[in-house]
């Protein structure tokens, strides 16, 4: 087995985003230029168990902070609606995750005199077979919370309370199953070279539990129903 320790730090430079060009002859007009800037930085924890008798285990730990001037192209198009100036401040990015932990098992069994499996007589049922859990748990996203209810007809302008992105969704979580066999296919005849190939059928869950996570919530209530 193995500790692996990772750390991690990336600038992100001259990205697109809305601005207003005010003073502009003979109207102030809208464009996209290159102005964002941000950084991810963090650090990753990974354990890796070598195959033990017939468990293979995987497992991380990944701290992140993700900030800049804008997620998306679109981030500034609040602010000059409301005719406010062009402003460049540090938030977290819509996809900034704090916490992300990642546990990969596999349970598999050898063929030959290596299985050591269940038997029917003579026949090894799980030769050559193997079962794949991934376990994945995650911090949830951030949002930007609001002051007061607005109704969805648009007459009345969101009012933000706290800061952009100063709000996180509820943590989130899945499992994925998979079971796979190999199959080793000879052809040829007996005194030629034969040629082998190995054909590989699998069967694959995903989120296996039926988790329902929350992805999007509303910004007043800050719950997704």
């Amino acid at each position: 087995s193995s500790i692996k320790m990772e750390a991690f730090y990336r600038e992100l430079r001259n990205m697109i985003q809305l601005r207003k060009f005010n003073g502009a002859y003979p109207i102030a007009y809208r464009a996209y230029d290159n102005i964002d800037i941000g950084t991810v930085k963090g650090l990753t924890i990974t354990y890796d168990l070598r195959r033990t008798g017939n468990v293979t285990l995987k497992a991380s730990y990944t701290l992140q902070f993700a900030d800049g001037t804008g997620s998306t192209s679109q981030s500034q198009s609040a602010l000059i609606n409301a005719g406010v100036p062009n402003l460049r401040s540090i938030n977290p990015f819509d996809y900034d995750q704090r916490h992300r932990f990642i546990i990969n098992t596999d349970y598999r069994f050898a063929g030959g005199s290596a299985y050591n499996g269940p038997m029917v007589k003579d026949f090894q049922v799980l030769a050559n077979t193997g079962f794949n859990f991934i376990a994945n748990l995650g911090s949830g996203m951030p949002y930007t919370p609001q002051q007061f209810a607005t109704p969805v007809t648009g007459e009345v302008t969101p009012s933000t309370e706290g800061s952009i992105n100063g709000a996180r969704k509820p943590w989130q979580f899945t499992l994925d199953f998979n079971a796979d066999r190999n199959i080793p296919l000879s052809f040829g005849k007996d005194g030629d070279k034969k040629k082998t190939y190995n054909l590989n059928v699998y069967f694959w869950i995903t989120n296996l539990l039926n988790t329902r996570n929350v992805t999007s919530v509303y910004r007043f209530t800050g719950v997704s129903d």
